[in-house]
């Protein structure tokens, strides 16, 4: 989803003006307005529109009868960005002035659709010859999460990805780990190695040293097992981190 994160760009003369909530009929200046901005989109994509006027196509399904421009401003405000509303917390979106169960419903499909698409390119698919679309895909999944997460991609003896699983949820500096589970969980799936990969929400992909003594512990675990650990990749908000590239491996 990153392609969305562009910059505002000056579309102000060919926006709807702000209004309170609008029962019945749709007005027909609203509905020209959302008429507008749908064209906008399909004739030039993503690239056309800055982040809130994305966000006002997913809240349009959402709130049929409501000037959501609003709405999309006040969460951008929150949030930062369309990725980081879309990956909100859904605790912290049921908790937001304008927001009931019907949009937290369509950015989540939104969230689900991007990760689904991302992960499609990746799995089965040798790693080597598809390192970017990896890279694509963790940064999707992971990038924009307030809380870190912790995932091991398991991979054949041709380095072809059979499985994608979360480990472990934790705190916004600290997700507990446990090496053990992980080369139990390779053996399961008769996994020849692994890639590591989980998120800093502090947008800093640089290790911290538990993160470094966590990695040297699971390569020992899975040593002895002769499963090889390739990677571990530490996902930032703009880049990820390679601990093999970096020589942490």
């Amino acid at each position: 989803m990153s392609h969305f994160a562009e910059q505002p760009l000056p579309f102000d003369l060919d926006e709807a003006v702000a209004v309170p909530l609008t029962k019945g009929r749709t007005p027909s200046y609203m509905a020209d307005h959302r008429k507008r901005l749908r064209a906008r989109f399909m004739d030039g994509g993503a690239g056309a529109l800055p982040d809130y006027e994305m966000l006002e196509l997913v809240l349009f399904r959402a709130i049929p009868r409501q000037d959501v421009k609003p709405l999309a401003h006040a969460l951008m405000a929150e949030f930062g960005d369309f990725n980081r509303v879309v990956t909100a917390p859904i605790e912290r979106l049921r908790g937001f002035k304008g927001i009931g169960d019907a949009v937290i419903c369509e950015l989540k499909i939104v969230e689900a659709a991007a990760q689904r698409m991302a992960r499609s390119k990746v799995l089965n698919r040798q790693v080597i010859t598809s390192w970017d679309a990896l890279l694509d895909y963790c940064h999707t999944t992971m990038a924009h999460r307030e809380t870190e997460q912790f995932r091991v991609l398991y991979l054949d003896r041709k380095n072809v990805l059979i499985a994608d699983e979360e480990q472990a949820k934790g705190t916004v500096d600290h997700v507990p780990v446990y090496p053990r589970e992980v080369a139990k969980r390779a053996l399961e799936l008769n996994a020849s190695a692994l890639i590591l990969v989980h998120n800093h929400p502090s947008g800093d992909p640089t290790p911290s040293q538990s993160d470094i003594d966590m990695t040297a512990k699971i390569e020992m675990a899975c040593s002895a097992l002769g499963i090889t650990l390739h990677d571990h990749l530490i996902v930032g908000k703009s880049r990820e981190l390679s601990f093999k590239s970096e020589g942490y491996l």
